[in-house]
């Protein structure tokens, strides 16, 4: 029995180690792949679309950081900076890896208003996950406050490119062309 015990704990070792090691290679395929469709999907499919990549996103692959990222996003919610940013922290601490992190604590920051930490943790986010609109699109709102409209532009432009029905940067967009930019000629 002892014997049994060891060669299935040894299998179920073996099967975790491989689950753990292709579960990144198949996340970026199918982020790379839902990116793909979302960019020519038709407006009623978007939305469908952007919450498969949200979802995506939102694994650390940890159940205890996933943990982290919810109570983050509950604080945020009910407008406790300080205990978002506490919690998003300890995630960020514990998975430097996790880009979603870096861009939650970015979006407390934001909240906070503490505009130098939320553009550094931005720029965190995007470096490990290019391709979240979400992100740009903060970053895209902080550049549209700080008056840097010409670059702002470019940001929301960057979203409306990977995700063509992003509501918020259409009229974004729409308010910076009222201004003039992103007109043209």
């Amino acid at each position: 029995m002892t014997l049994n015990r060891a060669f299935l704990k040894s299998i179920v070792t073996a099967f975790l180690v491989l689950l753990y090691s292709v579960a990144p290679l198949h996340a970026q395929q199918s982020q790379e792949s839902l990116l793909e469709e979302l960019r020519a999907a038709p407006e009623s499919q978007a939305d469908r679309l952007d919450r498969e990549l949200n979802i995506l996103w939102d694994r650390s692959g940890s159940p205890a950081m996933d943990l982290l990222l919810t109570r983050g996003r509950k604080a945020m919610e009910a407008k406790e900076n300080a205990k978002a940013i506490d919690h998003l922290t300890a995630l960020t601490d514990h998975a430097p890896e996790f880009a979603e992190g870096w861009h939650a604590r970015a979006t407390a920051y934001y909240q906070a208003g503490l505009y130098g930490p939320a553009l550094a943790d931005l720029e965190r986010a995007l470096a490990l996950n290019p391709n979240n609109y979400n992100a740009i699109f903060g970053l895209g709102v902080m550049l549209q406050e700080f008056g840097d409209l010409e670059r702002a532009g470019d940001a929301f432009e960057h979203v409306l490119a990977l995700h063509p029905h992003h509501e918020s940067a259409k009229g974004a967009m729409e308010q910076l062309k009222q201004n003039g930019i992103g007109r043209r000629l």
